[in-house]
């Protein structure tokens, strides 16, 4: 079950790039809904993730004020939910934004970070229910381990988020170039797809309205 102490989850959201084609980064947009980068982070502990690790890189300092404002992002013990990793290379492009969120999650304590729920801040429009779905394993009485690899799809296109186990997590940064995410590597090691079509349509928004 999302959330259960055998398959402790974190979510990592990629929120670094400088957003060329919004003309600002996507991390500091704000529309009638608020913020999309603490909607993102509130859509991954929705859909059962312990914590949120996000990555940022263009707008940093602008993209801290945001989370550090938002009073949903805390624990029922008042302690922050969140986290933030700064890539410094973040313009070298999305690959070096992930690894620097699986080095981070990779140096703490395995039995606190099992599983890595991946996800864009391009995507304000997530809804929490597909987490959930990718964090449900097959069988009920058998919680997603360590190995795990699977990608939502959305009417038949591979999509985010994506559940990475943490067996994967140094092959997968290691396998990382350019522009390019974790598709190259789930692709290569047959991600289980889980069908999230009824919940959304998996728009990227990439322009403003």
């Amino acid at each position: 079950m999302p959330g259960d102490d055998s398959s402790t989850s974190v979510g990592l959201l990629l929120a670094a790039g400088a957003g060329t084609r919004m003309g600002r980064p996507k991390a500091l947009v704000v529309d009638e809904h608020g913020p999309g980068l603490t909607r993102a982070v509130g859509t991954l502990l929705d859909g059962g993730c312990d914590r949120v690790v996000v990555v940022l890189g263009a707008g940093a300092t602008e993209a801290r004020a945001l989370l550090a404002a938002d009073p949903r992002l805390l624990g029922v013990d008042g302690r922050a939910r969140v986290s933030v990793v700064v890539a410094d290379d973040w313009a070298d492009g999305l690959a070096a934004s992930l690894r620097a969120g699986l080095e981070a999650l990779s140096a703490g304590d395995p039995e606190e970070a099992r599983l890595a729920v991946i996800t864009l801040v391009d995507y304000p429009g997530l809804p929490s229910p597909a987490v959930a779905r990718l964090l449900s394993p097959p069988a009920a009485d058998v919680p997603l381990g360590p190995g795990a690899l699977r990608q939502s799809v959305f009417h038949g296109r591979p999509g985010h988020p994506v559940v990475v186990g943490r067996s994967h997590w140094s092959a997968l940064a290691a396998s990382l170039t350019g522009d390019r995410g974790a598709g190259p590597y789930l692709r290569a090691h047959a991600a289980e797809p889980v069908d999230c079509s009824d919940l959304w349509d998996g728009r990227d928004v990439d322009a403003p309205a």
